[in-house]
């Protein structure tokens, strides 16, 4: 793999310091609350709208949509100061990092025309449907089925594991629009763009250890999608799915979900002295500093068109083991009595960090699943 170093340029440090002040200024001062893990649990739409009226949703995209027409680079330091902040981002997260470059490289132009635009409004929210109970890690083995109608299509299935579906309008769903063929499982799938709101669709929680309703289970009982939410081309829903998780595995958000505690962390041993505890969190610091140069660099071959499916799962399956690294570091440099209600930070981190932890190795794909990628494609290679 070869993957670039990026140097930031005097502009680019200077929309950083622009972010920055306006994070300090609606964090500090409005009813937003940070948190670790921020872009998954931190789902506020009030707050969603404030950054939507900066032009900082889909500020990558054509103007002709809402977008900004900005480099990926600035997106990314956009998305690294939302996340050292624990700002709460999850509203339209996955519509701004995965929907729209999926409907910009696959979508009709119709569909670009109607939900881009409300997208960079912070508007409409989606939500991924790509799991599904009984299935495990093998996403291939999709049952939700899609049977042909007049005008569109007749959805019956379920998916488990779909986040923020009760806060989003919309979901970009991966079902089979063909007969199942058990030697090529992964032929006859299509991707379709359901109406979360739709006559037969239910969506029920799945609760966190927190108590936190994140996750959920999404059922679809004769849901009808007219032909005009068909992604792309029928039966090429796995390579599509593919292409979309490319810029799901590799952001600063496989890094950084714990880095609000690592920040609160460094701060304590400063505060306290500690020069052995300093010694042992700068090695935290060390592996975070590569693994970013790394993920801005696969950021950068994105922005060049470049194929970066093996450095993503790379950074994936070794950030998100970092990311869980961070609470089991800290609860031995310093005492913490972790609460989710702790008016001090340190402890309110650590209870977040703790407990939502064991998910950042499965979501996105779990850890072997990644190792199985970055194997093959050294092999292939």
């Amino acid at each position: 793999m070869k993957i670039p170093t990026v140097q930031f340029t005097e502009e680019q440090e200077k929309f950083r310091i622009e972010v920055r002040t306006f994070l300090q200024s609606h964090m500090n001062q409005g009813p937003f609350k940070a948190k670790c893990d921020s872009w998954l649990s931190g789902c506020d739409p009030s707050f969603s709208k404030l950054i939507a009226e900066q032009g900082w949703i889909g500020m990558t995209w054509p103007k002709e949509y809402g977008g900004a027409e900005r480099s990926t680079i600035d997106r990314y330091i956009l998305t690294e100061e939302f996340l050292a902040a624990g700002a709460p981002v999850a509203a339209h997260w996955f519509a701004d990092r995965q929907t729209g470059p999926l409907l910009l490289r696959f979508g009709t132009e119709e569909q670009r025309q109607f939900f881009l635009p409300k997208i960079t409004k912070g508007e409409c929210f989606f939500g991924i449907g790509l799991s599904e109970p009984n299935s495990g890690s093998d996403l291939a083995s999709v049952s939700t089925r899609a049977e042909k109608v007049d005008g569109g299509w007749v959805v019956n299935g379920a998916k488990t594991w779909t986040s923020n579906a009760h806060d989003a309008h919309y979901m970009v769903t991966l079902v089979r629009t063909e007969p199942f063929d058990g030697e090529k499982k992964h032929k006859g799938l299509s991707q379709l763009i359901i109406d979360l709101h739709a006559e037969g669709v239910s969506i029920t929680p799945i609760k966190y250890l927190t108590g936190e309703r994140h996750f959920n289970d999404v059922f679809f009982e004769n849901v009808f999608v007219p032909d005009s939410m068909v992604v792309g081309t029928l039966g090429n829903g796995w390579a599509q799915g593919l292409a979309e998780l490319a810029f799901e595995r590799s952001g600063p958000e496989r890094i950084l979900s714990t880095f609000p505690l690592l920040n609160e962390l460094v701060a304590e041993l400063k505060e306290g002295g500690d020069v052995a505890g300093l010694a042992e969190a700068s090695k935290l610091i060390a592996e975070m500093w590569s693994l970013r140069n790394l993920s801005i660099g696969v950021a950068k071959v994105l922005e060049e068109g470049g194929e970066v499916a093996i450095p993503a799962a790379l950074v994936k399956s070794i950030g998100t083991k970092f990311e869980q690294k961070i609470p089991e570091v800290a609860r031995l440099l310093v005492q913490t009595f972790p609460r989710l209600d702790a008016e001090r930070k340190l402890d309110r981190y650590m209870a977040e960090s703790i407990l939502h932890s064991p998910g950042f190795t499965i979501r996105g794909g779990t850890s072997e699943v990644l190792y199985g990628i970055v194997a093959k494609g050294v092999v292939a290679g």
